[in-house]
């Protein structure tokens, strides 16, 4: 296993020219994923709080949603994450920590 992946062990499926469940999975997280974005963007230009409130229901779901889908398939180990760099994280969090005195308090 690559140490820089974080991956669980790869369930094996079989390999044909039909879907298999990680191409059905997979094909269903991205749809999750663009139908989130596409709410959210809904959600920043909804004038009216009806709708805005139907709306953010619907996000929740379909957020949730690719929550679970993707925690299937990480958990198959057809979704691996690249493991962060110590370094980087450590630069990171004190670039963004100097920002918190420019916060007003409330």
């Amino acid at each position: 296993m690559n140490q820089q992946k974080v991956q669980n062990p790869e369930t094996q499926v079989q390999k044909t020219p039909e879907m298999n469940d990680r191409d059905f999975l997979n094909d269903m997280l991205s749809t999750e994923k663009y139908m989130t974005q596409s709410y959210s963007n809904a959600l920043n230009e909804a004038s009216n709080h009806a709708l805005y409130q139907d709306l953010l229901a619907i996000f929740n779901e379909t957020q949730n949603m690719q929550r679970t889908l993707y925690n299937l398939m990480f958990k198959n180990g057809w979704y691996s994450l690249d493991r962060a760099d110590q370094n980087n994280v450590q630069q990171t969090h004190q670039q963004f920590s100097g920002y918190t005195n420019q916060f007003p308090v409330h």
